[in-house]
């Protein structure tokens, strides 16, 4: 199980923070204080995994939207962001992810909208175990200052 569990820290700490790595973009259309991101997981595969459900909240100053600082995956050595294209209501992006022993694409969009983000991701994973593909819809809403 600690093969699934690597891919599973990554879809979490992915699915709960917005990205916006790209330093020559402009800033995210989201409004600074306090936000709540939260997420439901669903996966499908070889092994039996029952949906996840996480919520998490997260100061957002404008000095981290402003200067694009917030990153959706910690750092990682196993995962690379392979491709991106952000604009201030929304972004794409793809990463593969390498470790222990599983593979994984990951892909996904979020859009902004002031006080609000949507969006989901795809996890495709092959692991030793078998293929898992998990599917996870994120919300977040700013619910007031920091």
């Amino acid at each position: 199980m600690r093969r699934i569990s690597w891919i599973a820290s990554v879809v979490t700490v992915a699915a709960v923070c917005p990205v916006w790595a790209e330093p020559d973009v402009e800033p995210a259309n989201l409004e600074p204080g306090q936000w709540e991101f939260a997420s439901h997981t669903t996966v499908e595969g070889d092994m039996q995994i029952p949906d996840q459900n996480d919520t998490q909240q997260q100061c957002l100053t404008q000095e981290e939207i402003d200067e694009a600082s917030i990153v959706m995956v910690d750092d990682r050595d196993e995962c690379e962001l392979v491709e991106m294209d952000s604009h201030a209501d929304g972004m794409t992006y793809r990463m593969e992810c390498q470790g222990e022993g599983a593979d994984a694409t990951i892909s996904g969009e979020m859009h902004f909208s002031g006080d609000r983000a949507e969006g989901t991701m795809l996890v495709e994973s092959m692991t030793p175990a078998g293929e898992l593909v998990m599917n996870t819809r994120i919300e977040g809403r700013r619910v007031g200052d920091c």
